[in-house]
């Protein structure tokens, strides 16, 4: 298996899951150096081309647009074109929801028409346009999968953040905000990614990757509790006292910003109907196991 951004996240939980037997690991800094690194391997004896690697969202705002186009679009180009020029069967790149949109009113479905306002979003759609561009011989599968917030072991971001704020028993102040959002466990993320490389019967496309269950902030806040075996403090604090002090985290750079509260409480549901008909078995973990478990490796920590 060829695997880019193997350092990452999800490329490490990969390894881990799959493990490290006859991989070829390109890091997207390589890459981007050496356009001809690719070119120069021998990728004879490789099946499956994992192309994790990008720039993914920065909600400081410190990556340039030219970082985003250059990591996830012109990548993207470089390793797809090596993997038509190859005996490769499969190719698997991870893309993002946020590909399509950044808020949603309804289900996200991979019926919904592409708008995404961030270059982040439209980096990672033009990269999807690409790919699907090519023509693509008879004997190849592509697969490109949008995935909602993915957690598990080795997670870092809004996660880490929320769960040491529930882990010092602090209350949380946001319950009066009600919400639904999609994630995905990296288990199951990793389950969908042998079925797509074993399975010759799933059609290339486009496929969202999300657990069954869409939580809400509190249910989450709950399961981080539960995790630390005692009960949630949540309180119901106006909801126009929270955006005032949002306002003034803008401000000040403190830890709750308007960005990062809209990530807590807003809704972003996305529809995995696609995805489990194709491969026609259950996800490994429901939504508040998957959580469980991350949560207990971070308690770990």
């Amino acid at each position: 298996m060829i695997i880019t951004g193997a350092s990452g996240f999800i490329g490490q939980n990969v390894i881990k899951y799959f493990g490290e037997v006859n991989n070829i690991y390109l890091s997207r800094n390589s890459i981007d150096s050496n356009y001809s690194q690719i070119d120069s391997l021998n990728l004879e004896g490789h099946d499956v081309f994992l192309h994790l690697a990008g720039l993914a969202h920065d909600v400081k705002n410190a990556s340039s647009p030219d970082e985003y186009y250059r990591a996830n679009t012109d990548l993207t180009k470089i390793v797809f074109d090596a993997f038509l020029a190859s005996d490769a069967k499969v190719f698997i790149m991870l893309s993002s929801v946020k590909a399509v949109a950044d808020d949603v009113t309804d289900e996200l479905t991979e019926d919904y028409t592409p708008n995404p306002v961030t270059h982040y979003g439209k980096s990672k759609l033009l990269a999807e346009q690409y790919i699907f561009s090519k023509i693509l011989p008879a004997e190849k599968r592509v697969y490109v999968l949008r995935p909602c917030m993915i957690h598990g072991e080795g997670n870092r971001g809004n996660l880490n953040l929320l769960h040491k704020i529930v882990s010092i028993n602090f209350p949380w102040p946001l319950g009066v905000f009600k919400n639904k959002r999609s994630f995905c466990s990296v288990d199951n993320l990793m389950f969908l990614f042998e079925e797509f490389m074993n399975t010759v019967e799933i059609p290339s496309g486009i496929y969202n990757v999300a657990d069954d269950e869409p939580l809400s902030t509190i249910d989450i806040i709950s399961l981080i509790a539960e995790s630390k075996g005692r009960a949630p403090i949540i309180w119901n604090i106006p909801s126009c006292i929270v955006l005032g002090i949002a306002r003034i985290g803008d401000l000040l750079h403190l830890p709750l910003n308007s960005e990062r509260l809209q990530k807590l409480t807003s809704s972003y549901v996305v529809s995995n109907k696609k995805i489990r008909s194709v491969i026609a078995k259950s996800l490994p973990l429901s939504s508040r196991e998957g959580f469980l478990k991350t949560f207990e490796s971070f308690n770990k920590l």
